[in-house]
């Protein structure tokens, strides 16, 4: 019963849908005329009536304004009001004054709203009143006001009308078109496609199509007879195509050179032992491996050389492995497969790797000569790798040619989130390479307030990336990436050159402020980077006082000796120190005694939950006192509140930077912050 719903659905009742809506369309076309047409009539009767009216009554109207007769006026007026259209009249003199008047609200329907915008809510009617013997001479007007209602009521009822009446029949119509459709069309098709239902797809010559009676002659017989004839063709076709697939299939299974099992047979070996492992939990291993330079050899030694190393290795491969845990087929060309069961580990893996490079690397005596070669290989895990047997071996063959990049004679294996983070950070480190030469990379500047003071005594030189296509590269997402590559040392001495530009400027117009920048742990390694730094002070002439080095506290941590050897040096230039991120490291008091540290900022984790979470609180006050007992001056990142302000005010923290200041601003945007930000602190003041 599905199918035969599913036809007439999708055929007779899209037609139904169809013919009505066109018989729907075009009659609301029609009466949309029609309906406009009548519009024009009925301001055309109104008009009339109303000047029919106005003729009727005008002389007593006359009569009544030059005999100045208020009675005969009222009359006349009273007489309009005999109309239900009339809702006002009146007669007056030409200086406005009236001699009769009348008037009574506009009827309210419900189709008001619809046609007052078409034929207007009331009109107005003025006729001047002068006597036939001195027509020039005006005794004063006749007003008339209709209320258009009653004429738009007619003209509402007789539209309904109109379009009910055509809506009525362009049901009617579909409906009767339907059914002739139904009974010459749709019908005789369901009986065709129950009929072609019955047809088996494996055999379609057995049982034909039934010819529906009364069409043997038309459209549908000669269908039905060119299905049928189809239905013969197509079943003597399938008869060869399975012949020759029983032939090519004896061919395929099998590897013809080797013997070994074929791409599309191992692939549904693989299936089948990856249902297996599914069932059992069990670790899989699947190895790919392809013949080094196999080029080179075949054309060294001749196509049929390469051949016989492809059976050599073929042999060795089933004879050195076996058969009950291992699966060696040839995915063609000079690349095999190894499928390894029951591995308790990857190191099993690993071990069966490494026999298959020893077992193909020894010596091959091929007829009179000895050829020795060796392969490389991509291994990846089931299930870890991947859990479908296309994917598994697609990571495979990716993995071996990915190890073919970097050598011959070794084997690699293949991880999914480590492969795609390389890349991932192989591109990220492309485009930071050219960021420098591209002015990519820009300074904005944090202040560092005064908690005691309320003023603006330094800022922090922050960088940013904007990347052309990725928009902005957070600095903990590149930052990692140049340190490890080594780019940060240009990037870093880039940051101190702008940083020490900008204050030198800000110094030659009065803003005389410290700076703060970040000093990393491999800039900190380098050799010349104490000269580096004093140089570019002396450079843009900036005292050394007005410089403050920002380091983590895993940056010295790797050689201690030598970070605090060239910090002391900075330090005795006169350069301040700060130990950013305190708290969030080893925090040790024995390499805060050894270090020249002026400064501790608090990591701003802990001011985040501050006065809210017990332990960061806690934390903060510990830092803080610390600070105080070691003559240090404690600096709170990530200030937000007011609350947290005046906390750490109150706990004895000297300066603060954060949004409850001011964003990281670029140069120009914190000048104008600070001189703001002072200028509120002298109003306040005063």
């Amino acid at each position: 019963m599905h199918a035969p719903y599913e036809v007439e659905h999708r055929l007779g009742f899209r037609i139904l849908r169809w013919t009505l809506g066109i018989a729907l369309i075009t009659g609301i076309v029609v009466s949309a005329v029609q309906v406009a047409l009548d519009v024009r009539g009925v301001n055309q009767d109104l008009e009339t009536q109303a000047r029919e009216t106005i003729a009727t009554i005008r002389d007593a109207a006359t009569q009544a304004v030059f005999s100045i007769d208020s009675e005969l006026a009222r009359q006349v007026v009273d007489g309009l009001f005999a109309k239900d259209a009339v809702r006002l009249a009146q007669i007056a003199h030409p200086d406005g004054q009236l001699l009769a008047h009348r008037s009574r609200p506009l009827s309210q329907t419900l189709f008001r709203p619809l046609t007052d915008p078409i034929f207007g809510s009331e009109r107005h009617f003025r006729e001047p009143l002068a006597r036939d013997t001195e027509p020039e001479v005006i005794y004063g007007f006749l007003d008339v006001h209709y209320d258009t209602a009653p004429f738009a009521q007619a003209w509402m009822n007789r539209a309904l009308v109109t379009f009910a009446s055509v809506v009525a029949t362009a049901v009617i119509l579909g409906l009767l078109l339907f059914i002739v459709f139904h009974l010459l069309l749709t019908r005789p098709l369901l009986r065709i496609v129950h009929s072609v239902k019955q047809v088996d797809p494996a055999h379609p010559d057995d049982r034909l199509v039934n010819l529906p009676s009364g069409h043997e002659n038309d459209e549908l017989g000669l269908w039905v007879n060119a299905t049928n004839n189809l239905l013969v063709a197509i079943g003597d076709s399938q008869k060869r195509h399975r012949e020759a697939e029983d032939r090519v299939s004896r061919l395929s299974r099998y590897d013809q050179l080797t013997g070994l099992p074929s791409r599309e047979t191992f692939m549904d070996l693989l299936q089948g032992n990856i249902q297996e492992a599914a069932r059992h939990e069990a670790l899989l291993a699947l190895t790919v491996l392809g013949v080094d330079d196999f080029k080179s050899l075949n054309e060294q030694c001749g196509f049929r050389t390469g051949d016989m190393i492809l059976q050599t290795i073929a042999d060795r491969l089933t004879s050195k492995l076996g058969s009950g845990r291992f699966t060696v087929a040839r995915l063609g060309s000079d690349q095999f497969v190894v499928l390894e069961k029951g591995l308790r580990d990857g190191y099993e893996a690993a071990n069966t790797a490494e026999l298959i490079l020893s077992t193909i690397k020894a010596p091959m005596t091929l007829g009179d000569q000895t050829v020795s070669t060796s392969v490389t290989m991509g291994i990846a895990l089931y299930p870890s790798d991947a859990d479908q047997a296309d994917r598994l071996l697609q990571n495979a063959e990716q993995t071996m040619a990915l190890a073919k990049q970097k050598g011959q004679n070794h084997f690699q294996f293949y991880v999914a989130s480590i492969d795609k983070e390389i890349r991932d950070r192989k591109l990220l480190e492309k485009d930071l390479s050219k960021a420098l030469k591209n002015h990519e990379l820009y300074l904005v500047y944090q202040p560092q307030v005064n908690l005691e003071t309320g003023r603006i005594i330094g800022a922090e030189a922050l960088i940013r990336w904007q990347h052309p296509e990725r928009g902005l590269v957070p600095p903990d997402e590149f930052i990692p990436v140049a340190e490890a590559n080594g780019s940060i040392v240009e990037i870093g001495q880039w940051v101190l050159e702008q940083a020490c530009w900008q204050a030198a400027r800000w110094a030659s117009e009065g803003l005389a402020l410290r700076i703060a920048v970040n000093l990393s742990a491999v800039q900190l390694r380098q050799g010349t980077i104490v000269e580096d730094i004093l140089s570019t002070l002396a450079r843009h002439k900036i005292p050394a006082g007005r410089l403050e080095l920002e380091v983590t506290e895993t940056s010295f941590m790797t050689n201690l000796a030598d970070a605090v050897d060239k910090l002391r040096a900075l330090h005795r230039a006169g350069i301040s120190i700060a130990v950013d991120d305190f708290g969030t490291g080893y925090s040790s008091l024995t390499y805060l005694k050894q270090m020249p540290v002026q400064h501790l900022k608090i990591d701003k984790q802990f001011i985040r939950d501050l006065l809210v979470n017990e332990e960061d609180t806690r934390i903060a006050n510990t830092i803080i006192d610390l600070g105080r007992s070691l003559n240090l001056t404690v600096v709170a990142e990530g200030v937000e509140t007011a609350e947290q302000e005046y906390y750490l005010k109150q706990r004895g923290c000297k300066l603060a930077q954060g949004y409850y200041f001011s964003k990281p601003l670029p140069a120009r945007e914190f000048e104008t912050f600070v001189q703001s930000f002072h200028q509120k602190i002298v109003e306040n003041n005063t």
